[in-house]
Formats: C-alpha cells, sequence, structure tokens
C-alpha cells in the first residue's frame, strides 16, 4: 500500500498515533501511581520503583527479539493482538494482592510495548510516500506526547482519587477500544521486509547507527533518573497534593505534545541530527535550572524546556534512523526503541539508588551529566552519518 500524492498523510496513520498513545499510557501509569502503589502494597518508593525497571529491561531486551520473531507477521494482525495483549495483563494487574505478583504480571503487559511502538514505526514507510517518511514517522510517535498531556495525568488523577488499580484498569479499557481502531482501518498484507541475518550484522556494525543508539541510551537514562520519581519527588520537595501532581503532568506533558507537534512540522526541513541536538540540550538546560524550583509554579516553568525536548527527541531519533540507513529501519528502530528502554531501566535503578542513600536531591544532577553525554555523542554520530561510514 503506498499515499497518495500530496502533502497530507493518510489518515491509517491515526490508529498508529492511538495505538502509540495507549502504549505511553501503559508504561507511565507506574510513575503517575507510584505513590499510592508504595501506600497500598505497603513497600518503599525506591522498591515500587522496581516495577519501572524490571518492565524497561523486558521492554529493553523484546524490541530486538520481537523485531526477528514476528518478522513475517501481517502487521494489522500483529499490532491488534499486541494492544489485546496489553489490555489483558494491565486488566489483571489491578487485581494483583502483592507485589511479588504485580510485579510478575507487569513484566508480562510490557510484552506489547515491546512490540507496538517499533514495529508501527517500521511498517510506516509503506504506507506513506517516501518524502513523507520523516514527518509520518514523528506523526505516530505524537501518540507518546499525548500519552503524557492527557494519560498520565489522568492516571495521576485516578491513582490518586481512586487508587492505582482503577488507573490499571482505564488503561486496560483504552488498549480494547485501540485493538479495535487498528484491527478495522489497518488493511492487510502490510509486511515489512525481514531483516536477513546480514542485514543485522550490517546494522550492528554500522558506527552511525550504533552511535545514534547510544544516544537514546544516554538521554533516556538522564531522563529516567528522575522522571520515575517525579511523584515521590515532588511530594517531598513541595508537599503537593493528587490534584496537583496530576496538574503538573498535564503541564508537562502539554509541552511535551507543543514540542513534538513543532518537531514534525519541521524534522524534514531543519535535519534529524540537528532536531535530536535541540531537544537534548533542551532537556540538559532544564536540569541545569532544577534547584531553582522552589514552588510549584517554579517547578513548572523549568519543567517546560524539558519537556519541549522529552518527547520529540525520540521521534527525532526514529526518523534520524530511517534517513541514515532505510533498508535497515526495521532493525535499527528496534534497537533504538531497546535503547531507549534500556535507558529507562539504567535511570530508574539509579535513581531508587539515590533515594534508598538518601540522594534525592542529587537526581538531576546525575541526569544532567547523562544528557551532557548524549549530546557529545549525537555529535559524533553526526559526523559519521556526514562521512557515510554506515
Amino acid at each position: 500500500m503506498t499515499a497518495r500524492a500530496g502533502s497530507a498523510l493518510p489518515k491509517v496513520l491515526w490508529p498508529l498515533l492511538f495505538g502509540n498513545f495507549v502504549i505511553g499510557t501503559g508504561v507511565m501509569v507506574v510513575p503517575g501511581t507510584l505513590n499510592d502503589i508504595s501506600s497500598s502494597l505497603d513497600i518503599s518508593v525506591a522498591v515500587a520503583g522496581q516495577l519501572i525497571t524490571a518492565a524497561a529491561v523486558v521492554m529493553c531486551l523484546g524490541a530486538p527479539l520481537f523485531a526477528s520473531i514476528v518478522a513475517g507477521w501481517d502487521r494489522r494482525r500483529l499490532l491488534t493482538l499486541s494492544l489485546l495483549w496489553y489490555a489483558v495483563f494491565l486488566g489483571l494487574s489491578a487485581l494483583m494482592p502483592s507485589f511479588g505478583s504485580l510485579l510478575l504480571v507487569r513484566v508480562l503487559a510490557v510484552v506489547s510495548p515491546a512490540i507496538f511502538t517499533p514495529q508501527a514505526a517500521a511498517c510506516v514507510g509503506l504506507l506513506v510516500l517516501p518524502e513523507q517518511r520523516g514527518r509520518a514517522i514523528t506523526f505516530v510517535f505524537l501518540g507518546w506526547s499525548v500519552a503524557s498531556v492527557l494519560g498520565m495525568p489522568m492516571g495521576a488523577w485516578i491513582g490518586g482519587i481512586l487508587g492505582w488499580r482503577s488507573a490499571f484498569a482505564f488503561v486496560a479499557l483504552l488498549s480494547l477500544v485501540s485493538a479495535v481502531w487498528v484491527w478495522r482501518s489497518l488493511p492487510n498484507g502490510i509486511r515489512p521486509p525481514a531483516l536477513s541475518k546480514a542485514a543485522w550484522m550490517e546494522t550492528l556494525q554500522s558506527r552511525a547507527l550504533m552511535l545514534c543508539v547510544l544516544v537514546t541510551l544516554l538521554y533516556s537514562a538522564g531522563q529516567f533518573v528522575l522522571f520515575s520519581y517525579f511523584a515521590p519527588y515532588y511530594k517531598a520537595q513541595l508537599q503537593i497534593t493528587p490534584v496537583q501532581l496530576s496538574l503538573l503532568f498535564a503541564w508537562f506533558g502539554a509541552f511535551g505534545l507543543i514540542g513534538n507537534i513543532v518537531m514534525s512540522r519541521h524534522i524534514d526541513r531543519i535535519g534529524a541530527s540537528r532536531a535530536v541536538m535541540w531537544g537534548v540540550g533542551s532537556m540538559a538546560l532544564s536540569l541545569l535550572l532544577w534547584p531553582l524550583g522552589t514552588s510549584l509554579l517554579l517547578a513548572a516553568l523549568i519543567s517546560v524546556p524539558w519537556a519541549l525536548g522529552c518527547f520529540s527527541s525520540n521521534s527525532a531519533q526514529q526518523a534520524r534512523l530511517a534517513a541514515i540507513a532505510p533498508a535497515l529501519a526495521s532493525g535499527s528502530i528496534a534497537l533504538n526503541t531497546s535503547a531507549m528502554y534500556a535507558g529507562q531501566a539504567l535511570g530508574a535503578g539509579t535513581g531508587g539508588w539515590l533515594i534508598a542513600h538518601d540522594g534525592m536531591g542529587s537526581l538531576h544532577w546525575v541526569g544532567l551529566a547523562s544528557l551532557i553525554a548524549a549530546m557529545a555523542v549525537s555529535a559524533w554520530a553526526a559526523r559519521q552519518s556526514a562521512h557515510r561510514t554506515i
């Protein structure tokens, strides 16, 4: 299937965007409800944070693994089944009586994000014209931004008022709706070409591609050192209520959405490498100014640059990888998704260790160091790409 000529993106991308919204909401429902999970299950915040770390590890390992396993699957069936799986295990999560059982079911649930996000991005190239690829990928990834502006605040609000179990059940219902929409909208026969062993080796041996993947690992880790613990951090530092927390998440998400929309419209003009540098630098600025957020208003203002660069950087990275080596996009985007989740695991684990050792106040400095490293590696990757060493 190919897109019609013209600048408008095909409508079939909308259910993929919504699917990413549901996937993102389900991933972020734990950070948004961390306080209630901790108190409800009578565990510390650092222990509750292991839900984020364990899930991120599974998503990290699962993205490239499943990219090989499901290579020949029809994407209509694959994406629909992944959303149904998500609905079932998110629903079961809401019923778990202990932290151990919740951790196990959570690990099974996040098989879906490991499949949906990279495989939805990989099949976009078969739905649009080549010159629309960058914009289409960033458009589909807008779903994660919408999850931050609507899904995460709604989850935090539901969790704060009705409890974390209700928040999980809410996302399970959304996943069922998304599965139906994907099934009804996507055509049959969407099968991105499977990567051969030689193509995987070419991907792994490409210096430009692997440096880009390292960039994702570094900036994801830098964010999740602090992002994973927004709820307990703001409760400890600013004594905010659940309603204020949900509003702060909505504020963050709104600017995340704005950043991704701007990125989607201009990435093909300014270039993906430059767009990534802008996004990561914007996040670094927020963490540099973080100690100045001594009130709810100041904290909200300081978070704006971070929000603008947060999801737009992920979108730009996927477009960057597809532009460097279009024939290897299925593998490189899967590896990039893996790196994003590996960074989440590393960041959440590091943040939990710091909190357990009374290091709550140093979370942003550790994150800033990782973001600065990401900018340096991104510049290196841009030079490698320019020299065509792929």
